[in-house]
């Protein structure tokens, strides 16, 4: 799929800015398929997900699903499409290592009620050493400033995890409490994506996303996870982390 050059340069870009930008990633054949999967799997089988897997602005207002966890349990083709397929290519890549695929979630920011993703690392998260790892973030719509772009720090990934803390999101349960900085302010960046566009960021690069403040526009995603093979996890702590995270989110809505 890529030459060796392109490889090069997307290893260059990666490690100096912390993410690439890959253009119509997915066709429009693709994305129509993608789709049709995707809400087939959620009128016949979120409604009977457990709250740790199925996530809602508004648990009792079920138009608001915002986050879906391991799409590739429930489908088929989010399988094929996680695993030996060209998005694990491109993590390989991009880690320069073989990769082993942890999650694929779907998000979404319903409008006007679609909260802003706090900013984080998502190596915080993960428990890695050394803490190599990349997400994937394929836009299945139209995304801008007005329904909730992502924003990176270019350049983060080489300066180290930041302090986090707990917030109050829902699907992002830490973020980084000293967010703001000069360096912060002088080095974010945004882009506007079309559907079929895949953002690609390092572990270690701080990123967040605004709210969707627009009047009647979604903000429908998919992200993939790939762990390199050479990152150890932090297993016990890990779990212990989601145990009492999913604890949360059981006792939110009840």
């Amino acid at each position: 799929m890529f030459s060796d050059l392109q490889k090069q340069q997307l290893v260059k870009q990666f490690r100096e800015d912390g993410f690439v930008v890959m253009k119509g990633f997915l066709n429009d054949a693709e994305l129509s398929e993608v789709r049709e999967h995707l809400d087939k799997l959620i009128s016949e089988k979120v409604p009977s997900m457990p709250p740790e897997k199925a996530f809602y602005e508004d648990h009792k207002d079920k138009t608001s699903l915002k986050q879906i966890q391991a799409l590739y349990d429930d489908d088929a083709l989010f399988h094929s499409m996680m695993f030996e397929s060209k998005f694990e290519e491109l993590a390989s890549i991009l880690l320069e290592d073989a990769v082993i695929g942890k999650n694929m979630q779907y998000f979404n920011k319903p409008p006007k009620i679609g909260k802003p993703t706090p900013p984080h690392q998502d190596g915080y998260y993960f428990m890695l050493e050394p803490n190599e790892a990349v997400t994937m973030w394929l836009g299945l719509e139209n995304v801008d400033e007005e329904n909730g772009c992502v924003r990176y720090i270019k350049g983060s990934n080489n300066k180290g995890m930041r302090q986090h803390t707990r917030t109050q999101t829902l699907g992002f349960s830490q973020g980084i409490s000293d967010f703001g900085t000069d360096d912060d302010k002088a080095n974010e960046v945004w882009f506007e994506t079309n559907a079929g566009d895949l953002l690609v960021h390092h572990s270690m690069t701080i990123h967040r996303a605004d709210g969707n403040n627009s009047q009647d526009r979604s903000r429908k995603a998919l992200g993939f996870i790939y762990y390199a093979e050479k990152a150890k996890e932090d297993a016990s702590a890990k779990k212990e982390y989601q145990e009492k995270l999913a604890k949360e989110i059981r006792e939110k809505v009840k």
